[in-house]
């Protein structure tokens, strides 16, 4: 069954704007630790941002300053706001749970993560 549901994706100029969510059933995310990856086609899957059980974040140096994620615990739905976007930034992304119950913080290696959602495609056009 699934768990996590992305959606926000999509086709963007570059320089412009989108937010990703992802809404969790069958658990709650409040103290969750969180995270958004990325894989573009022919290449590995990549950590992009994490948010650990009491809001710290960490961030890929790609994405630093750029990206930002973040939660709604009331709506258990995760976010990742993705402003002054470049061609870069094309891949599919994924919403992760991390295989712990809380953490301070989680790092971007995929091995952390056990919960996975189906991934939302995102297009940057020059």
């Amino acid at each position: 069954q699934v768990q996590q549901v992305e959606s926000g994706g999509g086709s963007v100029q570059g320089g412009g704007s989108l937010r990703l969510s992802c809404a969790a059933s069958r658990y709650s995310i409040t103290y969750k630790p969180m995270g958004w990856f990325r894989q573009a086609q022919g290449r590995e899957r990549e950590g992009v941002a994490s948010i650990g059980s009491f809001g710290t974040t960490i961030y890929s140096d790609s994405v630093k300053g750029r990206f930002t994620i973040s939660k709604d615990n009331a709506k258990n739905t995760l976010y990742l706001q993705m402003n002054n976007v470049k061609p870069e930034d094309t891949a599919m992304y994924y919403c992760a749970a991390s295989a712990a119950s809380t953490a301070y913080s989680v790092g971007l290696r995929t091995s952390d993560f056990a919960l996975w959602g189906q991934g939302t495609q995102v297009t940057v056009s020059l």
